[in-house]
């Protein structure tokens, strides 16, 4: 190995700058955003560390590590010294992340609030690149009893039966239910469809003795309630 490449070996660095060593030694509350993607990926390439590869990648999402989870296996392996494996493993570690994000706010069981749909939706859809349609199915006293996807669109929308949502709600013994999807584009505000499908629902469940409560649009970290906004 030549001067230059072994400079950027990380088992030519000290062993406390070794993310592996430094996790072990001083724990992991401690490592950078970039060290631990470094331990994911395990070696960069000829010209540059782990640790150096790993900053990069995040320098082109902004150093924000929810834009790092959006990234596909074929934009993670543009990056010289990122194959195949390597992505896959970038892209398993931060699912478990949010898989982990996720059970954290399932504990929230009683919907007092616009809000707390919002953080059982947001971990979900908040950050897809396409458009996903939920629902919650909810008891007299407003716990949720399931929470199922419906359908799945592309980047503009997606299309919801309203036969397949109440034979859920009759199969759950829901008796009020709270929509949400997602606006890849960031926008939260709701398009005609949006409205129309709202009132659709709404009528579809007075018919049925089935409320609907709200209908929530998602952002990455934020929403617009229909309910709140007097619209349902």
């Amino acid at each position: 190995m030549s001067k230059l490449n072994a400079s950027f070996s990380i088992k030519e660095w000290s062993e406390n700058d070794r993310p592996r060593e430094k996790l072990i030694a001083k724990g992991k509350n401690v490592l950078t955003d970039a060290e631990l993607v470094a331990i994911l990926i395990g070696s960069g390439n000829r010209e540059e560390s782990a640790v150096g590869l790993s900053k990069r990648i995040l320098a082109s999402v902004n150093h924000e590590i929810n834009a790092l989870g959006k990234l596909s296996l074929k934009q993670l392996m543009s990056f010289k010294g990122i194959g195949e494996a390597k992505a896959i493993t970038i892209v398993a570690g931060l699912e478990l992340g949010r898989r982990r994000k996720d059970e954290s706010v399932a504990k929230v069981s009683k919907i007092t609030s616009s809000k707390d749909a919002f953080h059982l939706f947001q971990p979900i859809i908040g950050d897809l690149e396409h458009e996903e349609f939920w629902v919650l199915f909810l008891n007299n006293a407003n716990d949720v009893i399931r929470k199922k996807q419906i359908s799945v669109g592309g980047k503009t929308g997606t299309l919801v039966d309203a036969r397949i949502v109440f034979k859920l709600a009759l199969e759950y013994g829901a008796t009020s239910l709270i929509i949400g999807h997602n606006h890849p584009s960031g926008s939260l505000r709701p398009s005609q469809s949006d409205k129309n499908l709202t009132q659709k629902l709404k009528a579809a469940g007075s018919t049925l003795d089935i409320k609907l409560l709200d209908h929530i649009v998602v952002t990455e970290d934020r929403y617009f309630s229909f309910a709140d906004e007097l619209i349902l």
